[in-house]
Protein backbone atom coordinates (compact mmCIF):
# COMPACT_ATOMS: atom_id res chain seq x y z
CA UNK A 1 0.00 0.00 0.00
CA UNK A 2 2.54 2.32 0.84
CA UNK A 3 4.77 1.70 -2.49
CA UNK A 4 1.32 2.49 -4.56
CA UNK A 5 0.68 5.91 -2.35
CA UNK A 6 4.30 6.66 -2.90
CA UNK A 7 4.46 5.97 -6.82
CA UNK A 8 0.99 7.55 -7.28
CA UNK A 9 2.11 10.74 -5.41
CA UNK A 10 5.98 10.95 -7.06
CA UNK A 11 3.90 11.23 -10.58
CA UNK A 12 0.32 13.17 -9.70
CA UNK A 13 1.61 16.68 -10.00
CA UNK A 14 3.92 15.89 -13.49
CA UNK A 15 1.36 14.07 -15.05
CA UNK A 16 -1.65 16.33 -14.13
CA UNK A 17 0.76 19.78 -15.42
CA UNK A 18 1.62 17.40 -18.25
CA UNK A 19 -2.31 16.72 -19.27
CA UNK A 20 -3.16 20.28 -18.99
CA UNK A 21 -0.52 21.60 -21.14
CA UNK A 22 -1.06 19.08 -23.81
CA UNK A 23 -4.91 19.49 -23.77
CA UNK A 24 -4.33 23.02 -24.59
CA UNK A 25 -2.37 22.45 -27.39
CA UNK A 26 -4.86 19.79 -28.69
CA UNK A 27 -7.49 22.61 -28.36
CA UNK A 28 -5.56 25.14 -30.05
CA UNK A 29 -4.63 27.42 -26.83
CA UNK A 30 -1.84 29.73 -26.85
CA UNK A 31 -0.96 28.01 -23.59
CA UNK A 32 1.72 30.62 -22.63
CA UNK A 33 0.08 33.07 -23.17
CA UNK A 34 -2.83 32.34 -21.15
CA UNK A 35 -0.51 31.35 -18.73
CA UNK A 36 1.05 34.90 -18.15
CA UNK A 37 -2.73 36.80 -18.46
CA UNK A 38 -3.40 34.33 -15.54
CA UNK A 39 -0.16 35.51 -14.06
CA UNK A 40 -1.33 39.00 -14.31
CA UNK A 41 -4.86 38.75 -12.65
CA UNK A 42 -2.80 36.87 -9.90
CA UNK A 43 -0.70 39.35 -9.46
CA UNK A 44 -3.88 42.27 -8.82
CA UNK A 45 -5.73 39.46 -6.84
CA UNK A 46 -2.44 39.10 -4.50
CA UNK A 47 -2.47 43.41 -4.10
CA UNK A 48 -6.09 43.14 -3.27
CA UNK A 49 -5.91 40.84 -0.14
CA UNK A 50 -2.77 42.09 1.56
CA UNK A 51 -5.53 43.95 4.17
CA UNK A 52 -7.58 40.89 4.59
CA UNK A 53 -4.21 38.53 5.15
CA UNK A 54 -3.25 41.27 7.76
CA UNK A 55 -6.64 41.24 9.70
CA UNK A 56 -6.61 37.09 9.46
CA UNK A 57 -3.00 37.27 10.83
CA UNK A 58 -3.59 39.21 13.46
CA UNK A 59 -6.71 37.52 14.96
CA UNK A 60 -4.87 34.39 14.61
CA UNK A 61 -2.04 35.35 16.86
CA UNK A 62 -4.36 37.11 19.48
CA UNK A 63 -6.11 33.03 19.18
CA UNK A 64 -2.88 31.62 19.69
CA UNK A 65 -1.32 33.67 22.38
CA UNK A 66 -4.58 34.82 24.34
CA UNK A 67 -4.54 30.91 25.88
CA UNK A 68 -7.55 30.19 24.32
CA UNK A 69 -6.46 27.64 22.28
CA UNK A 70 -4.99 25.27 24.79
CA UNK A 71 -8.15 25.66 26.88
CA UNK A 72 -9.82 24.32 24.26
CA UNK A 73 -7.54 21.30 23.94
CA UNK A 74 -7.71 21.18 27.70
CA UNK A 75 -11.86 20.97 27.22
CA UNK A 76 -12.24 18.55 24.52
CA UNK A 77 -9.46 15.97 25.39
CA UNK A 78 -11.41 13.36 27.02
CA UNK A 79 -13.10 12.28 23.79
CA UNK A 80 -9.75 12.35 22.26
CA UNK A 81 -8.80 9.74 24.41
CA UNK A 82 -11.83 7.53 23.29
CA UNK A 83 -11.36 7.95 19.47
CA UNK A 84 -7.78 7.24 19.59
CA UNK A 85 -6.93 10.69 18.44
CA UNK A 86 -3.45 12.12 19.33
CA UNK A 87 -4.07 15.62 21.08
CA UNK A 88 -0.65 16.48 19.27
CA UNK A 89 -2.69 16.89 15.83
CA UNK A 90 -5.67 18.87 17.16
CA UNK A 91 -4.34 22.51 17.03
CA UNK A 92 -3.78 21.89 13.63
CA UNK A 93 -7.07 20.85 13.19
CA UNK A 94 -8.35 23.87 14.88
CA UNK A 95 -6.05 26.20 13.17
CA UNK A 96 -5.64 24.53 9.67
CA UNK A 97 -9.15 26.23 8.58
CA UNK A 98 -8.28 29.77 9.81
CA UNK A 99 -4.24 30.38 8.83
CA UNK A 100 -2.44 27.96 6.19
CA UNK A 101 1.01 29.67 7.61
CA UNK A 102 -0.25 28.99 11.37
CA UNK A 103 -0.88 25.54 10.41
CA UNK A 104 2.31 25.03 8.41
CA UNK A 105 4.27 26.49 11.64
CA UNK A 106 2.03 23.47 13.65
CA UNK A 107 3.06 20.87 11.38
CA UNK A 108 6.79 22.24 11.21
CA UNK A 109 6.99 21.58 14.86
CA UNK A 110 4.95 18.37 15.03
CA UNK A 111 7.37 17.10 12.10
CA UNK A 112 10.71 18.11 13.84
CA UNK A 113 9.33 17.01 17.47
CA UNK A 114 8.32 13.48 16.28
CA UNK A 115 10.37 12.93 13.11
CA UNK A 116 8.87 12.74 9.32
CA UNK A 117 8.23 9.28 9.78
CA UNK A 118 6.31 8.91 12.78
CA UNK A 119 2.46 8.46 13.14
CA UNK A 120 2.28 11.90 14.12
CA UNK A 121 4.33 13.38 11.94
CA UNK A 122 2.52 11.34 8.48
CA UNK A 123 -0.99 12.12 10.43
CA UNK A 124 0.43 16.23 10.30
CA UNK A 125 1.26 15.76 7.11
CA UNK A 126 -1.69 14.30 5.52
CA UNK A 127 -3.84 16.31 7.40
CA UNK A 128 -2.23 20.07 6.00
CA UNK A 129 -2.62 18.43 2.55
CA UNK A 130 -6.17 17.56 3.20
CA UNK A 131 -7.87 20.38 4.34
CA UNK A 132 -7.91 23.80 4.04
CA UNK A 133 -7.96 27.22 5.02
CA UNK A 134 -11.57 28.02 4.70
CA UNK A 135 -11.84 30.86 6.70
CA UNK A 136 -8.84 32.31 5.14
CA UNK A 137 -10.35 31.95 1.47
CA UNK A 138 -13.55 33.27 2.81
CA UNK A 139 -11.76 36.29 4.23
CA UNK A 140 -9.19 37.08 2.06
CA UNK A 141 -10.65 36.35 -1.64
CA UNK A 142 -14.52 37.15 -0.87
CA UNK A 143 -13.80 40.20 0.89
CA UNK A 144 -11.40 41.29 -2.08
CA UNK A 145 -14.41 40.87 -4.35
CA UNK A 146 -16.98 42.17 -1.98
CA UNK A 147 -19.38 39.17 -1.24
CA UNK A 148 -20.80 39.84 1.67
CA UNK A 149 -22.71 36.19 2.81
CA UNK A 150 -21.12 33.81 2.97
CA UNK A 151 -23.17 31.72 5.42
CA UNK A 152 -23.36 28.52 3.00
CA UNK A 153 -19.54 28.85 2.01
CA UNK A 154 -18.50 29.01 5.69
CA UNK A 155 -21.04 25.75 6.25
CA UNK A 156 -19.86 23.73 3.57
CA UNK A 157 -16.22 24.90 3.96
CA UNK A 158 -15.93 23.69 7.83
CA UNK A 159 -17.73 20.83 6.71
CA UNK A 160 -15.21 19.67 4.35
CA UNK A 161 -11.88 20.59 6.53
CA UNK A 162 -13.66 18.08 9.46
CA UNK A 163 -14.12 15.84 6.75
CA UNK A 164 -10.57 15.89 5.65
CA UNK A 165 -9.18 16.07 8.92
CA UNK A 166 -11.08 13.05 9.86
CA UNK A 167 -9.97 11.31 6.27
CA UNK A 168 -6.52 11.54 7.22
CA UNK A 169 -6.83 10.59 10.75
CA UNK A 170 -8.58 7.29 9.03
CA UNK A 171 -6.08 6.71 6.27
CA UNK A 172 -3.07 7.15 8.12
CA UNK A 173 -4.34 5.04 10.54
CA UNK A 174 -5.39 2.46 7.97
CA UNK A 175 -2.13 2.57 6.39
CA UNK A 176 0.79 3.59 8.36
CA UNK A 177 -0.90 2.50 11.94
Amino acid sequence: MYTVITAISVWAIPALICFILIYGIIKGLPVYETFVEGAKEGFGTAINIIPHLVGMMVAVSIFRASGALDYLLLFISPVLSLLYIPAEVVPLAIIRPISGAGALAITSDLIAQYGPDSFIGRLASTMQGSTDTTLYVLTVYFGAIGVRKIGYALKVGLLADLAGALAAILIVTIVFG
